[in-house]
């Protein structure tokens, strides 16, 4: 268990002792928190009210993590030793697609059945002393009556709806339905399958839970459900179905039903866990899509530490908010998981086509929890046989493999991205930028990328931004470009060239991010007269004459900069600059022809890709950095992001440089690790077209999951090229 530990005996007593406790759900959580409570102080009246009966369930088997196991077996040992007596071990996960089983080991699963489960802490809790009340609704306002209250009424949970004002609750709903069945035989690893049907794809997952019997999801999408017609039949015609499908995998035996229905799975995520005297555990607190199996190893994790947070803080009140401190980040890095594990299941047809056992390694990495270097120790005979499938040589680790863009052949898949350094004097890099771009340079990755360079003096963001509208910013470069290829020569180094648009004529970063300049401000400009916030200034909207003389600044820049070497160039049209806003419609509200439809407002970037790649080098390639979404309602989609790097393909784009959002001022990015990937796949998978991936990418194993996943063919880092200039090289020696 991370962070408190269950206490024998209190730390401290509370100054008003937590005697008379509700809880509210009879599901593992609340009958573990009971069970927890009471052994801790057999002197509290805890009364567990559940409204349906003791044997009733909607699953049918429990995995548990050894971590969670670890914190059971420290916390109340009498339930572990019943939780062992029980449990199914197995270690492989099989992957079977288009009639090919594909087998990792070394994974380590523990599970029994959820009615065996639930037995045991009913036998738990009543030996302590604990009053159950079954088939019972919990009486209105417990709180009146009682000192602590504790809500693990479900996902569904009426407490959190009572109290959704103050829990504020975000309930988001997803792509798929699913069922759980079980089968009346243990299969001999956790099992996922694959089921191409007319009507689309299927998957099954399975798992052994008990010498003689395995939990059985079926999930598909919604718009596949329906076109098969289970929303018009009963259960029981859909668990023969089912069975139909995946008879290979179930031996030819039926499946069976309890009380599950075909539903949708809802992520659940709450601002606040705790009102007063009453606290939200397990699901009423937040879900975790079961792909990942962390339902009930939440609620378990969560008894834990709200026990343990009463016997160490002084009130309840600190108590609470301790027990939201601890829980709130490990539960969020759970959910980032189970999302991204969720969503690559509702997108399961992107990777249909994947080269088999690349295929199952990217379901085994679905989450970002299980790595490349995970399976390479858990496995290493698996991932050596996807490492040849995929083309590494022997002992190559899939990031130094080489990939070819054009004319250009990049000796690892490594981009040190671009970086903003706001350190020119009138658009000249300098000392500065000859030491920044060399050094990273010499650190081994197979593509180092310039800063945003600016097409003219009015398209900075800042006055210390780096230009190429002179000759002598050209020169400049080109002693930068000479370094590079004489110091560096397996090394390339590309430019990325872009234009502020309504965004320029800023501080520099350190003394205020996007504030306008306290004097000497340039006027600015962009589709539409909307400032980037209240305090910049309000844009000239662009008439047709400004528009090609821009146009006309972006190829005198791109000609520079293939006279000053640059191997590659990309044109920035992500971020909120002039060429995105052209893109987004909330930065875009023109009614000629360069808006409106998504269509008229990529005329003008495709415009100016046009234009460009007409004086650009043939055999140099060309990039395009685009924001995949706006992270703001009305703004740029995945699914616009999708034709958006369709289109510059179209035009003869090498690769889309995949990132997202800072286009609007308000919008609310999903951070996390590696969050900007999933864009990036979906594009690679739709279009065909290479990507390049960015964004919390810090470590060469995720650098290795990603590419050997097929999720991207190269990575882009920032902050840890700053940290360590020699990165890739460490990065190799390290391998």
């Amino acid at each position: 268990m991370e962070g408190a530990v269950i206490m024998s005996t209190p730390v401290r007593g509370m100054s008003t002792p937590v005697r008379r406790i509700a809880i509210i759900g009879g599901g593992p959580g609340g009958l573990y928190a009971a069970a927890l409570l009471k052994r801790l102080d057999p002197g509290r009246d805890i009364t567990v009210w559940e409204r349906n009966a003791p044997d009733d369930t909607f699953g049918f088997g429990v995995v548990l993590s050894d971590e969670t196991l670890g914190g059971i077996e420290h916390a109340d040992p009498e339930v572990y030793e019943a939780l062992c007596e029980d449990f199914v071990r197995w270690d492989d996960i099989d992957i079977v697609h288009r009639g090919t089983r594909h087998t990792s080991g070394g994974h380590g699963f523990a599970a029994l059945g959820r009615r065996r489960l639930l037995d045991i802490l009913h036998t738990r809790c009543r030996a302590l002393g604990v009053d159950l009340r079954f088939r019972t609704e919990a009486p209105p306002d417990p709180a009146r009556t009682h000192d602590l209250v504790i809500a693990a009424d479900g996902v569904n949970s009426t407490t959190r709806q009572r109290l959704g004002h103050v829990f504020r609750p975000h309930v988001t709903p997803h792509h798929c339905r699913y069922i759980w069945l079980a089968a009346d035989f243990p299969f001999d690893a956790f099992r996922f399958e694959i089921a191409e049907t007319e009507h689309g794809v299927l998957q099954l997952h399975g798992y052994p839970y008990s010498p003689d019997a395995s939990t059985v999801i079926i999930e598909m999408r919604e718009e596949v459900w329906r076109a098969a017609g289970f929303d018009e039949v009963t259960v029981q015609e859909s668990t023969e179905r089912c069975a139909k499908i995946f008879a290979e995998a179930l031996r030819g035996r039926p499946l069976r039903s309890n009380n599950s229905t075909w539903t949708t799975f809802r992520t659940v995520v709450n601002d606040h866990w705790s009102h007063g005297n009453t606290v939200l555990l397990g699901d009423a607190a937040h879900t975790a899509h079961f792909s990942i199996g962390s339902g009930t190893k939440l609620a378990v994790e969560d008894a834990l530490a709200l026990a343990a947070c009463l016997e160490e803080q002084p009130s309840l009140d600190r108590a609470l908010a301790a027990y939201e401190a601890e829980r709130k980040p490990v539960v969020a890095s759970t959910q980032r998981a189970a999302r991204a594990s969720l969503e690559w299941f509702e997108n399961l047809n992107l990777y249909l086509d994947q080269p088999p056992r690349q295929f199952a390694f990217n379901l085994l990495t679905r989450s970002r929890r299980v790595t490349h270097d995970n399976l390479r120790l858990r496995d290493p005979r698996f991932t050596g046989a996807v490492e040849r499938e995929f083309g590494c040589p022997p002992g190559t680790p899939p990031m130094f493999t080489p990939f070819r863009l054009r004319g250009l052949t990049l000796r690892n898949r490594v981009v040190v991205s671009p970086m903003d350094m706001y350190s020119a004097t009138d658009g000249v890099p300098g000392d500065f930028h000859l030491v920044h771009l060399g050094a990273r340079a010499l650190g081994g990755a197979g593509l180092v990328m310039t800063e945003m360079v600016c097409v003219s003096p009015e398209g900075r963001i800042t006055p210390g931004c780096t230009g190429l509208y002179n000759g002598r910013q050209a020169a400049a470069w080109k002693r930068i470009t000479d370094f590079v290829h004489e110091r560096s020569p397996g090394t390339a180094i590309g430019l990325q060239l872009g234009h502020s648009g309504r965004k320029g004529s800023t501080k520099l970063m350190w003394e205020g991010i996007d504030e306008p300049l306290p004097e000497g401000n340039w006027p600015v400009v962009a589709p539409s007269p909307i400032p980037y916030k209240p305090s910049n200034q309000t844009p000239r909207e662009l008439g047709r004459a400004q528009l090609t003389d821009i146009r006309e600044q972006f190829t005198a820049a791109a000609w520079r900069a293939a006279r000053a070497g640059f191997d590659l160039l990309e044109l920035h049209c992500a971020h909120g600059y002039l060429l995105s806003g052209f893109l987004s419609p909330l930065a875009n509200r023109r009614t000629d022809a360069y808006g409106g439809s998504l269509h008229k407002r990529l005329r003008f970037p495709l415009e100016v890709f046009d234009a460009v790649r007409e004086v650009w080098p043939q055999e140099r390639p060309m990039t395009v950095r685009i924001s995949a979404t706006d992270w703001a309602e009305g703004g740029t989609t995945a699914e616009d992001a999708v034709e958006i790097a369709r289109a510059f393909a179209a035009h003869g784009a090498d690769a889309i440089d995949v990132s997202t959002g800072q286009v609007v001022a308000e919008e609310h990015p999903e951070y996390g690790r590696s969050y900007q990937t999933p864009y990036a796949d979906r594009i690679r998978h739709e279009t065909g077209v290479p990507v390049i991936a960015v964004g919390a990418i810090s470590s060469w194993d995720d650098v290795n999951s990603l590419i050997l996943a097929g999720r991207t063919d190269l990575c882009a880092l920032a902050r840890p090229h700053l940290y360590d200039p020699h990165w890739t090289l460490h990065a190799a020696a390290e391998q």
